[in-house]
């Protein structure tokens, strides 16, 4: 399974912003440059972030993203189901047009190889991922 680009730097994003010191906003410019990766990107996980309640938006002089959760609350599973579109065949979705779905077996198969996927990334929290900050921030730019 690989995750899109929008799952790539939604993690990224909460990555940076756990890391931040006495928990200083950060722009999503700030957050593009530190990954070399597109802020218009960035703004759009921001969105979602936000929409979903991991960070919040601060306007004004002075604002910028910032965590709206703890990151030992942030599950892994719970966000790539929140920001991924799981459905792997056209046949996990309502209203296939697959000619052979009735007898085929890999329906079942792909969904046990999706759930097994999903457990794992369930036993993981952010601050698993952020256990490592200080390496971590040795590597941005």
């Amino acid at each position: 399974m690989q995750l899109t680009t929008h799952t790539d730097y939604a993690l990224r994003t909460l990555i940076c912003l756990s890391l931040q010191p006495d928990s200083a906003p950060m722009t999503v410019q700030e957050i593009a440059r530190r990954y070399d990766i597109s802020a218009n990107h960035v703004a759009k996980v921001a969105q979602t972030l936000t929409q979903l309640g991991y960070i919040n938006s601060l306007r004004g002089r002075g604002g910028g993203l910032v965590m709206a959760q703890a990151a030992d609350t942030i599950n892994l599973g719970t966000l790539v189901r929140e920001t991924e579109n799981l459905k792997l065949l056209e046949c996990f979705a309502e209203g296939s047009q697959c000619a052979i779905e009735p007898a085929c077996k890999l329906k079942n198969m792909f969904m046990q190889a999706q759930q097994a996927f999903l457990k794992v990334l369930d036993g993981y929290t952010l601050a698993d991922v952020i256990k490592n900050g200080g390496e971590l921030k040795v590597l941005w730019r």
